[in-house]
């Protein structure tokens, strides 16, 4: 992963590798709708990790450097314990279709992309306004 550029804000981000892997709570669907501004992205399912425990999914995000992106609250409490790598995004979006949580990963592109990039933060909240 790159790291911030030693520039000015305006210019920080220096092609910062944003690669988010999915838990099974979220569809597969998504994939789709953000990988252009997510290339790389994926799906649990799509690496062979459906229906597998937190920290096997955990182990692999973090071998591969990835980003764990989730709605499940086990996440959030694995990285309060363990820290990161990887890093975590929890969506608290609640019991929503496919639609409002690829309007907030798009809306809130930069927002992750500065998450990634920082060397300190671990842990990214995300909420849907309703």
């Amino acid at each position: 992963m790159s790291r911030l550029c030693s520039r000015s804000r305006t210019q920080a981000l220096c092609r910062v590798s944003v690669k988010l892997l999915l838990d099974e709570n979220l569809s597969d669907k998504i994939i789709v709708r953000i990988q252009d501004l997510f290339p790389g992205c994926t799906h649990v399912k799509n690496v062979g990790l459906a229906r597998t425990d937190d920290a096997a999914i955990a182990d692999w995000a973090k071998e591969h450097d990835f980003s764990v992106v989730s709605k499940d609250t086990d996440f959030y409490q694995r990285s309060v314990v363990f820290g990161s790598p990887p890093k975590f995004i929890w969506l608290r979006v609640g019991n929503c279709g496919t639609e409002p949580i690829v309007d907030l990963l798009r809306s809130e592109h930069a927002l992750i992309r500065d998450f990634i990039a920082s060397e300190t933060e671990r842990i990214l909240v995300l909420e849907r306004i309703s």
